[in-house]
């Protein structure tokens, strides 16, 4: 057996070439199709995003108009997929419902089978569209509540916080839950992206490719990390507690979520900066500044204690309270917004495709001889 140069969870290993993400983890930077996302969030959508990281560039006028007639039309979910969400029990989490749910959406796919790229981008739009839907319309369900049909021509994000609620959504709460969609599409070859590259090389359809990736999601050391947050500053509950709270959690060497990222070493995750400000933003909004000073507070004593700094989850799930979303639901939005990247890193892979086989060091016994059950002791 030769010498491994094994690197433990693929640390460091280049897997494909990419041009959708770039990641500079020793400055804190983060782009998408070379556009800096702090650009990207203060001047562009979600939907302009996801056109993007689908097409390659961003749209002129016109084409953006037409593109968006399509992303934003009156796409609902089909009759037998509503069907499906009434049968799951109640103690089904969202992410199970989403994970089976998505995967069943293809049986009703019109462009089901045909795998010409047109057609996979129809998929891609229908798959971004209809991940909210499910999301909102099992909550309701949930709650005892029927689905809600979105209003055509509005965004995502106004017709995810519309078919949640019912209600017309406030236009500064609408903004920054587009902005928090928008900072979450993409971020290169995390354990969601992988998996769901790993199943595209498969030439396995684009329904089974994402199922994959939600999957890979629903582990808690990929996307629980913002409820995670959420439930850790509810425990603290008072800015004063949490310095107490986050030291007696660091001498148990406890990990505190939301901090840290493999790969920004050094420095901050860009994505936290940027989500700090929509959430101070919308503290100042709804008059409610208590989780903004716990979050300060613990990420005071986190950074002063440790090296390590605040990641894309530990603001994100404060933000998400204030907008008004159940705590259970901030996995699933993750997913919500993440599909846009999946379904590019899909098209991508299938552009110069070669099937993701990696080898294992192999670490057992090796020639042993084989005994009749009878001689064994």
């Amino acid at each position: 057996m030769a010498e491994s140069n094994n690197k433990p969870g693929l640390q460091d290993v280049v897997a494909c070439d990419s041009a959708l993400c770039y990641i500079d983890g020793e400055r804190g930077r983060l782009l998408y199709r070379g556009y800096d996302i702090a650009e990207l969030a203060e001047h562009s959508t979600f939907e302009e995003t996801a056109y993007l990281l689908w097409y390659g560039r961003l749209p002129g006028p016109l084409e953006y108009r037409a593109f968006l007639d399509g992303f934003t039309g009156a796409i609902e979910l089909p009759v037998e997929t509503v069907m499906i969400l009434r049968l799951f029990p109640r103690a089904a989490t969202p992410m199970e419902v989403l994970r089976t749910s998505v995967s069943s959406l293809g049986h009703w796919d019109p462009d089901s089978g045909n795998t010409l790229r047109d057609a996979c981008l129809r998929k891609a739009i229908r798959l971004t569209t209809r991940l909210p839907l499910l999301v909102t319309s099992h909550q309701r369900l949930r709650d005892g509540r029927e689905p809600i049909h979105p209003v055509p021509g509005h965004s995502i994000a106004y017709n995810f916080l519309y078919t949640l609620t019912g209600q017309e959504p406030d236009p500064v709460l609408k903004r920054a839950f587009d902005q928090a969609l928008l900072l979450h599409v993409d971020h290169e070859l995390n354990a969601s992206t992988f998996a769901a590259r790993v199943t595209a090389a498969t030439m396995a359809d684009i329904y089974s490719s994402v199922t994959s990736a939600i999957g890979a999601l629903k582990g808690p050391l990929h996307g629980g990390a913002n409820e995670q947050v959420m439930l850790m500053l509810t425990e603290i509950g008072k800015p004063e507690k949490a310095e107490a709270y986050i030291k007696a959690r660091l001498a148990k060497k406890e990990k505190i979520p939301g901090f840290g990222h493999r790969v920004y070493r050094n420095v901050q995750d860009p994505r936290a900066g940027i989500l700090r400000e929509i959430l101070g933003t919308v503290s100042k909004h709804v008059e409610n500044t208590l989780w903004l000073e716990i979050a300060d507070e613990v990420a005071r004593v986190v950074t002063e204690n440790t090296r390590v700094r605040p990641n894309v989850d530990f603001y994100s799930g404060a933000l998400y309270h204030l907008i008004g979303i159940p705590t259970e639901l901030f996995t699933p939005i993750f997913a919500c917004s993440r599909v846009v990247g999946w379904t590019a890193h899909i098209l991508e892979q299938w552009e110069n495709n070669r099937i993701i086989r990696p080898r294992a060091n192999y670490t057992g016994p090796d020639g042993l001889a084989y005994q009749p059950m009878s001689e064994r002791h």
